[in-house]
């Protein structure tokens, strides 16, 4: 088990009072301190690695955007400090060199603890605290450098990975599953949404929906899908405002709800992929809530691995 840190991300400032704050990482930082891992910080990703996604237009506008001082606003919920572009590229990094050590046989599995969080940012937009669609990225890497074949990502962020939809849309060897309160931010997400070769699987989920309901998605829906598709490689973007405690939401998750999604993801991938899954830090934004559920993950993922 590899966790890849990046302490950069305690740089990347938001405006006082936003949820999507320095205070996230600390927690995460702290509870992942309890778990038996080998740790490396994440190393800078390059702009090679960002256009696996994005356009190189619009990553020369994200990188003028970066003040020197004080702060900028990208999107109406989304800014920028003089510490965020090295957070964003370390994001990227951390990602692309988690899927390396986990595909090379270094270990079977891997999570990025990194902000800014990736999974909103489409193509050419920035929006919902996200600039670079991190885990695409990692997907696409998988893809074209390591040649693997398949590969499905599973978000069970509380939010719809947009972000993650639109980068993976038109991709036939990426299957997307998404797990979202609906109505909620940010408003996509829908099940007729089923991508350019039907590799889009969203599970919407009605607010004050509770864990039980979420398993019952996941082991009729979600889970014969992911066999069905037989991925060599199983991504997860790790969300933990489906907490019951999150500001932001109304799902009704408890830490055994997290616990058991990646526990039995893991059963999948031993199933059907030699263990390997790599995952990375989205939402979640109570700090308890997120500090129970980041720790109750990484536990599983955790669980019976080796180091390096």
């Amino acid at each position: 088990m590899l966790i890849v840190n990046n302490p950069t991300g305690l740089s990347h400032e938001m405006p006082e009072g936003h949820p999507e704050r320095i205070a996230r990482l600390e927690t995460v930082f702290a509870v992942l301190s309890d778990i038996k891992a080998d740790r490396i910080e994440a190393p800078l990703g390059t702009e090679a690695d960002i256009a696996l996604c994005h356009p190189q237009e619009y990553i020369d506008a994200m990188r003028d955007a970066m003040p020197t001082a004080g702060m900028v606003q990208i999107d109406a919920d989304t800014s920028a400090s003089p510490g965020t572009w090295e957070a964003a590229l370390r994001g990227v990094g951390g990602c692309v060199h988690a899927v390396d050590a986990v595909l090379n046989g270094q270990v079977k599995r891997a999570f990025v603890a990194t902000r800014p969080p990736g999974h909103h940012a489409e193509k050419s937009r920035a929006m919902g605290f996200c600039l670079f669609g991190n885990i695409a990225i990692a997907a696409r890497h998988a893809l074209e450098r390591h040649g693997l074949s398949r590969v499905a990502v599973v978000d069970f962020d509380v939010h719809h990975g947009n972000g993650t939809q639109d980068l993976l849309w038109d991709e036939p060897r990426a299957l997307f599953v998404s797990s979202h309160q609906m109505p909620l931010y940010p408003g996509s997400g829908a099940p007729g949404e089923r991508g350019g070769s039907d590799n889009i699987l969203n599970i919407p989920l009605p607010p004050g929906s509770d864990g039980q309901a979420m398993r019952s998605r996941y082991e009729s829906v979600v889970f014969p899908r992911l066999r069905e598709f037989a991925p060599e490689l199983i991504l997860i973007s790790a969300g933990f405002d489906a907490h019951a405690r999150d500001p932001l939401a109304n799902l009704l998750w408890e830490a055994e709800d997290f616990a058991w999604v990646t526990r039995e993801l893991v059963k999948i991938a031993e199933e059907l992929c030699d263990g390997r899954v790599v995952s990375t830090l989205e939402g979640g934004y109570d700090l308890q809530g997120l500090g129970d559920g980041v720790a109750a993950h990484v536990a599983e993922l955790a669980d019976g691995q080796e180091g390096i």
